[in-house]
């Protein structure tokens, strides 16, 4: 390797020993009663069967495109290049891609397509790949890798996901991700039962945050500002305390690191169903992301995205 280059994305050197293949395969298996996140609804997608993901053999993608609105780190100059799986394995009723993850907006792509998908970011001079709710589609990411590996792609893998992602399989995810991007958004179950009908959503945010950690460590940027390896986490901050803020900044600090890079997200804005709810029907106050800013600093998070500190300074 050069002096100033990142490390060869990880996933290259299980592709040589010949082991994606067969990642692929055991994720696969995973399918014909799916157990494959923390639903485990059963049923065989291998035969075309849908759970709560509606989502069958092949997985469905609404859009892809090199996306400038992400993290500076994963975007850089060039922009994050973004797959956008259709539909979800959590299901925020309140969330803003609603017709894409309730809707299903998309179509089926084989494998060979999802490839030519990562070439095509790779090729427009994207950073990174960066796969926007991939939880409920890994087998299907697996299958599609070797065949963009051998087009030519050598950019990191970004896991960007809800944080409601079963701890084995994100096993076989191990050396292939150089990149988690998990949210963290709630820490009371009530919430998270009342919004996504998860009433583990905590447990499992927790053990998988913990999984992914020891996978790939604090988030490592090259010389250039971008991000090649590491965990970073996103939170949106909900009106009236909803997302639990305090008590997520102080887990990441003493239980993940006090270095975890992350995204305090002031985007919240009332949509679909679940914006019609009494405690999130509005729009955030300015006084509440001040201190969801505050929590994480008390908690010792030394890593804040950069633009968290602009938005402080905008919203007075």
């Amino acid at each position: 390797m050069s002096p100033g280059m990142n490390p060869e994305p990880s996933y290259l050197e299980l592709h040589s020993q010949g082991l994606l293949k067969a990642r692929a395969q055991e994720a696969l298996a995973l399918l014909e009663s799916c157990s494959l996140c923390p639903r485990k609804c059963g049923i065989n997608r291998l035969e075309g069967e849908m759970g709560l993901c509606q989502t069958g053999r092949r997985a469905m993608v609404a859009s892809y495109n090199a996306h400038f609105g992400e993290e500076s780190p994963l975007v850089g100059r060039s922009g994050s290049g973004t797959i956008f799986v259709s539909s979800c394995n959590l299901l925020c009723s309140f969330c803003q891609n609603y017709e894409i993850s309730h809707g299903k907006e998309g179509a089926e792509v084989e494998p060979e397509q999802m490839a030519f998908m990562m070439i095509q970011l790779s090729r427009a001079g994207c950073h990174n790949i960066n796969f926007v709710t991939p939880s409920h589609v890994v087998p299907q990411i697996l299958e599609a890798l070797p065949y963009a590996i051998e087009k030519g792609l050598r950019i990191p893998l970004v896991y960007n996901s809800s944080g409601y992602d079963h701890r084995e399989t994100l096993q076989l995810l191990d050396g292939v991700f150089d990149i988690y991007m998990p949210d963290f958004k709630f820490w009371d179950n009530r919430w998270a039962e009342r919004y996504c009908r998860a009433t583990d959503y905590r447990e499992v945010a927790m053990d998988a945050l913990r999984e992914m950690h020891r996978q790939v460590g604090d988030l490592v940027l090259d010389d250039r500002g971008i991000a090649y390896r590491g965990l970073l986490v996103r939170h949106l901050v909900m009106p009236n305390q909803v997302a639990g803020t305090d008590a997520v900044m102080d887990f990441l600090a003493k239980e993940i690191s006090p270095n975890t890079y992350v995204n305090l997200m002031d985007q919240y804005r009332p949509c679909g169903p679940g914006g019609r709810d009494e405690f999130i029907n509005r729009r955030l106050r300015a006084e509440e992301y001040r201190d969801a800013v505050n929590a994480a600093r008390r908690a010792g998070i030394k890593r804040l995205d950069e633009r968290d500190r602009i938005r402080l300074i905008f919203m007075g």
